[in-house]
């Protein structure tokens, strides 16, 4: 993140979506990749979904497919870029900013609220 960037100029919109998150999620956590199938059941989506999530991943670069034969049937192996670890790895540390920066404003309103409540009620 740049000096001039703000952590939620690095909450890419490929990956917030919350089943693609998931999508990458899960393939971040396999080193060998992830069948369809297996993508389609961890995500809760048809095939079209899942499709139409992939081919979003794959034209960012997020994510490689591959064409594997398994017991005489092709499969489809999805799995994380390295462009695509690194992007995840600079989202994770983004939305961590920006929750932390939630937090402490939430915290903040909370402690203004209850001084002002105790300034009314002396």
């Amino acid at each position: 993140m740049s000096n001039s960037q703000t952590p939620y100029d690095s909450l890419h919109r490929a990956l917030h979506e919350p089943k693609r998150l998931a999508i990458v999620s899960a393939l971040a956590s396999s080193d060998k990749g992830l069948t369809f199938n297996e993508l389609r059941e961890i995500g809760d989506l048809t095939d079209g979904n899942l499709n139409r999530h992939l081919k979003m991943l794959e034209e960012e670069k997020i994510i490689k497919l591959k064409k594997v034969l398994a017991g005489g049937r092709a499969r489809t192996v999805v799995s994380l870029s390295a462009a695509g670890k690194r992007r995840f790895l600079e989202y994770l540390n983004a939305l961590e900013v920006v929750l932390k920066d939630a937090s402490k404003a939430v915290k903040a309103g909370e402690k203004a609220a209850a001084k002002g409540l105790r300034a009314k009620t002396a």
